[in-house]
């Protein structure tokens, strides 16, 4: 009987015919034994499954499997799921890459601490050809060099709510008894999950993934009305919380809601100009029903943008926009100049649309 896998990558694929060979050749590429690689064809319209089935063909570590219909990328990745054997399992988008030698990190640190759930470093392809790091490296960089759980570490809950920011024990996944849910921000609701439910959380601030920013037809890169189902995702998660037994930490709630209401307002610029009003509207609304007694407005310019949350002064806030923009521009100039400034730091509260 063939041994267990390690890890399971599952991909989800739809109209990525650009860009798919890089993500094959990222993953294939990587000689890291105790890999398989399961590929679900959501019934793409372009090439992606000849590509598949041909790469298929001459490696059989990747397994292809075709869908009839397509569902959208959580049903992709709940079919990926079913399918696979490792006792770990890594979610990629079809359109981003790994990075150089991360599926070896990455089993070298699942060997060492045998987490639940194992928290990992990106970094930006951008559209000019650049790149740009993770707004979450200082958060990964000052973690435990151990296990640890959300509850020792409520600030980790600001890293990205994305399933491919984290690799997580298979049956573990299972265990929690939740599947991804259709939609655009389907993954937000199953990443709280693992977090507040691991009973061993590690962190690797290593580059291991590199997600391509801003792509053209990417979900979170279109402006719809779609975009409005990030309440219905954490709607989700605050009925979670609210179920949490034993009861979520003070610090813990705090973390929870102000990632929440900051990941509100990183949706906004991606709503219809003609439906932000309303979308504010509902920012305000659950800040005032979800804010925790321990909770406590921050310092600086994202304590402002709160306090104009909370106040439902919306005209205001969209007056602010620009100063925040310029604030924004100078901090990605600073991170990329070689080896970095001394004393400046990436700032965490770029309008960069990140999950």
């Amino acid at each position: 009987m063939p041994a267990q896998p390690t890890i399971s990558v599952i991909i989800p694929v739809h109209a990525v015919e650009e860009y798919l060979g890089d993500c094959l050749d990222s993953i294939l590429g990587q000689a890291t034994p105790g890999v398989e690689v399961i590929a679900v064809d959501d019934a793409s319209p372009d090439g992606c499954g000849r590509i598949l089935d041909a790469r298929a063909s001459t490696d059989p570590r990747l397994r292809v499997v075709h869908l009839a219909a397509s569902a959208g990328p959580g049903n992709a990745r709940n079919v990926g799921l079913t399918k696979a054997a490792g006792e770990y399992v890594w979610f990629v988008d079809a359109d981003d890459m790994l990075a150089a030698g991360a599926l070896a990190a990455v089993a070298a640190r699942l060997e060492r601490d045998r987490p639940d759930v194992l928290l990992i470093d990106y970094e930006d392809l951008c559209p000019g050809g650049g790149t740009a790091p993770s707004p979450g490296l200082a958060l990964l960089r000052a973690a435990p060099g151990g296990v640890f759980t959300l509850a020792d570490q409520p600030r980790l809950i600001h890293l990205t709510m994305t399933s491919w920011s984290k690799v997580v024990r298979r049956t573990f996944l299972a265990g929690l008894g939740l599947a991804f849910p259709d939609g655009i921000h389907e993954d937000v609701a199953l990443t709280c999950a693992m977090l507040l439910g691991a009973e061993r959380i590690s962190a690797l601030a290593r580059v291991c993934y590199r997600y391509r920013r801003a792509r053209p037809g990417a979900f979170m890169a279109t402006a719809s009305s779609g975009q409005t189902r990030i309440f219905c995702s954490y709607e989700r998660v605050f009925a979670m919380t609210a179920r949490a037994v034993p009861p979520l930490t003070g610090a813990v709630q705090a973390a929870l809601f102000e990632r929440a209401i900051w990941h509100y307002t990183t949706v906004l610029p991606l709503v219809p100009r003609t439906a932000r009003r309303q979308y504010f509207r509902r920012m305000h609304d659950d800040f005032i029903r979800y804010r925790p007694a321990a909770y406590r407005r921050p310092g600086g310019f994202r304590g402002v943008k709160f306090a104009l949350v909370e106040r439902n002064a919306y005209w205001m806030y969209t007056a602010l926009e620009p100063v925040n923009q310029a604030r924004v521009l100078l901090a990605r100039s600073a991170a990329r100049l070689p080896g970095r400034l001394a004393g400046v730091t990436w700032v965490p509260g770029s309008q960069r649309l990140r999950k």
